[in-house]
């Protein structure tokens, strides 16, 4: 039997902790330990009980969530999940929580009362598993904890090794990425080292809600040589250009004589995630028409196999993270068992792969 995961929550508000605490606790192999009102009352906990995760909410009382963060990650390293707001400013804040080393985030307005509160504490329950027991994150943690350089990341020893020839990819089309639990931190290491005459147009969709990922296509342009946006309808794929599905809407394309345009919509409404990299990755098969480049990164689930599918059947190629630079090794894992995978990469070592097949 997997061991107990040992949870502190630090919320100022006595509902918010109440109500995290029933739906973690719904699950016997949880147990929320402690919790704490502010920031400081956080740090005393954690260090008195050493959780497997803690969730930390940004504004609070005394001692705010990012200022307890910093703290944290350098005098305790723990696996922090954010409790925030689903606000422009809440969402600017997230992402200075996941640059200070928080794992990822839940939206605040989940924790209450909701028709779909079934559906909402079961991915809450499957993200703390999922994020507690991961192999990568406590590697990493670790290597804080006691001070050591960053290692040399290690391949997959069963998964495909070869690294695309150069010029492979002349025929290609796109790059369609998915990306979830992680994606920002993974993101971050990524798009900024694509050069800017990098020759083909790349569009993602990252599993986050409204404002947050407008917020993290605006940080990551900032950052990069490439023009990043969240897609709006009508936008053009195109070199020099990378587009972010925006949150809670699916981002599809359409063929317009040579080019080939965004279309935005909440349809259809029956996917398990909106975005959904499958119906954007499918989509763009169908526009395309032409061999295009998916890779699949970190996060929960399958969502993408199917769309990969469609990719590697019309001559394209897909590359994947591997499991030990994952913060959750499933959405790669799916297409690495299924054998669809032409080559599994660390972290560090995407930026080179795709400027490497689409070289002449």
């Amino acid at each position: 039997m997997n061991r107990t995961i040992n949870v502190v929550i630090v919320d100022d508000s006595a509902f918010m902790r109440k109500s995290l605490s029933m739906m973690l606790e719904s699950d016997p192999e949880i147990k929320v330990v402690a919790t704490g009102r502010n920031g400081k009352e956080g740090i005393e906990k954690i260090r008195e009980h050493r959780p497997d995760l803690v969730t930390m909410d940004i504004e609070m009382p005394e001692m705010d969530g990012l200022t307890a963060l910093g703290i944290i990650m350098k005098q305790m390293p723990v696996p922090v999940l954010m409790v925030s707001s689903l606000t422009t400013e809440g969402a600017q804040a997230t992402l200075d929580a996941l640059n200070l080393g928080a794992v990822d985030f839940i939206p605040k307005e989940l924790s209450y009362v909701s028709l779909d509160i079934a559906k909402i504490k079961a991915e809450l329950i499957s993200k703390v598993k999922h994020i507690a027991r991961s192999r990568s994150l406590q590697f990493r943690l670790q290597r804080i904890r006691t001070g050591s350089p960053p290692r040399t990341a290690v391949r997959d020893v069963s998964a495909p090794r070869s690294v695309p020839p150069a010029g492979r990819g002349k025929d290609l089309r796109a790059v369609v990425v998915g990306i979830s639990t992680g994606g920002p931190f993974a993101l971050l290491q990524i798009i900024p080292k694509i050069p800017e005459n990098f020759p083909l147009g790349i569009a993602i969709v990252q599993h986050m809600p409204p404002k947050f990922t407008r917020s993290m296509a605006e940080r990551l342009n900032g950052l990069s040589a490439l023009e990043v946006k969240e897609a709006e309808p009508g936008d053009v794929v195109r070199q020099g250009l990378v587009l972010i599905a925006p949150g809670g809407m699916h981002m599809t394309f359409r063929a317009n004589g040579k080019e080939t345009s965004v279309a935005i919509s909440p349809e259809p409404a029956g996917t398990l995630y909106r975005p959904s990299v499958d119906v954007m990755m499918l989509s763009a098969v169908e526009a395309f028409r032409a061999p295009l480049l998916g890779l699949i990164m970190t996060g929960m689930g399958k969502d993408g196999l199917e769309g990969l599918k469609q990719i590697k059947m019309g001559g394209g190629y897909v590359m994947a993270q591997n499991e030990e630079t994952c913060v959750v090794y499933g959405m790669p894992r799916a297409a690495v068992d299924e054998g669809i995978a032409d080559v599994v990469l660390p972290l560090d070592e995407i930026p080179g792969a795709l400027k490497r097949i689409v070289s002449e």
